[in-house]
């Protein structure tokens, strides 16, 4: 894992340091109050590391209303008191640093720690949740840590905190409250429904929403525990929780109905040695982009009592707790222009143009917008400060406007009157907008996914060849490629006989591909490359597949409602380009796969497939493979495995029955270790699949 040091602020001076402090409370204040702040979380953190540096050197000068050694940073205030204090973390924020805080801790405590815990860190807001006689009464915030505001108002409204356990118990259960994408998403089209601004990320809008009272509307959010500890009247309970080990005690909270992270894709785990501590929190890394809500990092906690006992605590953090911050993935920063750019169905998608802002270790640039309405629901203007995110290889995405720091100088985003591309009519009908002329708006990019290797797969034809070929007039769609003769290739620029031979033979290799290749190639609207194998195996013919109605399409797995019309539309606008294909051989059938019986039409499986070695199994496939599958691509890969009859996935969970683990295969092959799954090497699964293996 690369280093994750985050470089505090440099404060040269006695001005600059009171600047920095007046800046760091400002900003703790608005996001304990409000839910917002001027600086995203990774600003706020380089911030006030340069405070502490600056008063490390310099402690003479320390100002009383400093951050440092505050919980919240002394912003939060709250007139309920705790029963025992709710303290912050510390940071680390790389290996060398996290040996070096082991190695502190073990040597205050004499002796190695026992075992470590080691949890995700959610990105959200501390409470603490009290119930009496399994009855869930009293919510209240962490505060300054010896007292926080209630916010029993809230409760009803946070998913994973029941308003009755599943026994009669008394305790406290402390945790984190945020917003899953999901409820993110929904949180803001409600607000900005009802005249709000919408909020800059999930962790300010679970911050704003749990304070929030009597507005005219609720909006969900998500509750995972992190600890517990006895109340008065607990009895055996209260004895239980100040002997067992943290990892116990998750149990036991769990076990009463309270959610904690076990059923996510990143479990608490308890694990020996450090090392191992190092191990998982790599893992963890590794899965952040694929969470269903966000991290910030990882906690790493002495699992026994004991040792949390000895190990004693400060005044902010425990001296058993660490937390080990990963990179930022969201910024703050400034919304420069929007690009409108057309795709190759004629689709008008609009790009945010950044200054740029390093996240995750890369420059970004440019966001992804989505679509028109998007931006009007968002209340996006150009020059506004907006809360950008980015995680692994996702493409970074604009979240909000941060909509507190905006000056009034902010411009409105121009919409297209034209199509940016030919200057047609724009289809606006749809949230997605779309050049009347459809693909024809852009023929080279059409014809250049149709024929490239996930799709119809015809080596030697990229994009500048098809370029030619457009130019010269030889060919308007990618059907006209299967017309094509040798003498009109021979008139192409820098065309041998050669090349010509070799093409037409792909030509001709292209015309035997399974239908699912063939809808790939199509692009049709609402689908990629597994919903086209999908469609495929369940209609088997394109015959079937043009005659079924919204209602038929729609019982395709993963098609909904509002899907299943578009395709059907989109299948009744492509009918000229497909009559093409016809007519010049394309195979437009799925190997393997029967028709669904007229009789059989409202059965929710219509569609019978020959059985085959992995029948019914949930496969996903990891790492780089080797031997006879190191040439197939991963969409060749899950072909492969529903030709076999078995189903492709992405992730590890309880229902995988296979994980083909190639090498540097990482944190699916850990998942699969952890819950049992089976394991096969990539020669392993080739033996298995020797007779469904595509020929060289």
């Amino acid at each position: 894992m690369k280093d994750m040091t985050n470089t505090p602020a440099v404060l040269a001076n006695t001005a600059a340091y009171a600047e920095a402090v007046e800046t760091a409370t400002r900003a703790a204040a608005a996001y304990y109050a409000q839910g917002d702040s001027a600086l995203d979380d990774d600003a706020y953190d380089r911030l006030v590391r340069g405070i502490e540096g600056y008063e490390q050197a310099h402690p003479d000068e320390v100002l009383p209303d400093s951050p440092t050694g505050k919980v919240a940073g002394g912003a939060a205030v709250g007139d309920v008191p705790h029963t025992v204090a709710m303290l912050s973390l510390d940071n680390v924020f790389s290996a060398e640093q996290f040996a070096t805080w082991t190695a502190s801790l073990e040597r205050r405590l004499g002796r190695p720690v026992e075992q470590w815990s080691v949890e995700p860190k959610l990105d959200g807001l501390a409470i603490a949740a009290r119930y009496r006689h399994g009855k869930l009464v009293q919510l209240i915030t962490r505060g300054d840590g010896t007292a926080g505001e209630d916010v029993s108002h809230a409760m009803g409204t946070i998913v994973g905190l029941p308003g009755e356990l599943t026994e009669p118990a008394t305790f406290e259960v402390r945790g984190e409250v945020l917003m899953t994408t999901a409820q993110f998403e929904k949180a803001n089209a409600v607000r900005t429904e009802h005249g709000g601004e919408p909020f800059a990320n999930p962790r300010n809008g679970a911050a704003g929403t749990l304070r929030a009272k009597d507005r005219p509307y609720t909006v969900e959010m998500t509750f995972f525990a992190y600890g517990a500890l006895p109340l008065p009247g607990s009895g055996d309970l209260g004895e239980g929780l100040a002997e067992w080990p943290h990892s116990e005690i998750l149990r036991r909270v769990d076990a009463l109905g309270v959610h904690t992270a076990a059923d996510t894709a990143v479990p608490p785990r308890t694990v020996a040695t450090a090392d191992e501590v190092q191990a998982r929190v790599e893992e963890i890394a590794a899965l952040r982009a694929e969470l269903p809500f966000g991290i910030d990092g990882i906690v790493i906690k002495a699992d026994s009592a004991a040792d949390q006992r000895e190990a004693g605590a400060g005044s902010r953090a425990p001296r058993w707790a660490i937390a080990y911050k990963l990179p930022a993935v969201e910024k703050v920063t400034r919304l420069i222009a929007v690009e409108w750019n057309v795709g190759r169905t004629g689709i008008i998608a609009p790009r945010a143009v950044l200054e740029p802002v390093e996240i995750d270790g890369s420059t970004v640039t440019y966001a992804t917008l989505h679509n028109p309405a998007d931006i009007t629901r968002r209340d996006l203007r150009l020059g506004d400060q907006v809360m950008v995110y980015k995680a692994g290889d996702i493409i970074p995405r604009i979240e909000a406007p941060v909509a507190h720091l905006r000056t009034g100088e902010e411009q409105p985003i121009a919409f297209p009157e034209a199509c940016p591309q030919c200057g047609s009519e724009i289809d606006a009908s749809e949230q997605r907008w779309r050049c009347v002329r459809g693909r024809n708006c852009r023929v080279v990019a059409s014809i250049a996914y149709a024929v490239g290797r996930d799709q119809l797969d015809i080596e030697g034809l990229g994009t500048t060849r098809v370029v030619q070929l457009v130019d010269a007039g030889l060919v308007g769609d990618f059907a006209d490629l299967f017309t094509l003769t040798r003498e009109q290739l021979l008139t192409l620029d820098r065309m041998g006989e050669t090349s010509a031979d070799n093409l037409l033979a792909g030509i001709e290799l292209a015309r035997t591909r399974p239908l699912s290749r063939v809808l790939a190639a199509l692009g049709v609207r609402g689908t990629g490359r597994s919903m086209s194998r999908r469609i495929a195996r369940h209609f088997a013919t394109m015959d079937h597949l043009r005659a079924a109605d919204a209602e038929a399409v729609q019982r395709v797995e993963g098609i909904g409602v509002e899907k299943a019309p578009v395709i059907v539309a989109e299948l009744a606008e492509l009918g000229p380009l497909i009559g093409k294909l016809v007519a010049a051989g394309v195979n437009m059938t799925e190997p393997g796969a029967t028709p669904p019986a007229e009789e059989d039409a409202g059965a929710e499986e219509s569609v019978a497939l020959a059985s085959g070695p992995l029948d019914g199994m949930t496969v996903v496939v990891t790492g780089a493979m080797t031997g006879p599958l190191e040439k197939l691509s991963r969409n060749q890969m899950n072909e492969v495995i529903e030709r076999a009859g078995g189903k492709a996935s992405s992730s590890v969970s309880k229902r995988t029955a296979l994980v083909v683990a190639g090498e540097n295969a990482g944190s699916k092959r850990a998942k699969a270790e952890e819950l049992g799954v089976r394991i096969a090497t990539p020669d392993e699964f080739a033996t298995m699949l020797a007779d469904v293996l595509p020929g060289d």
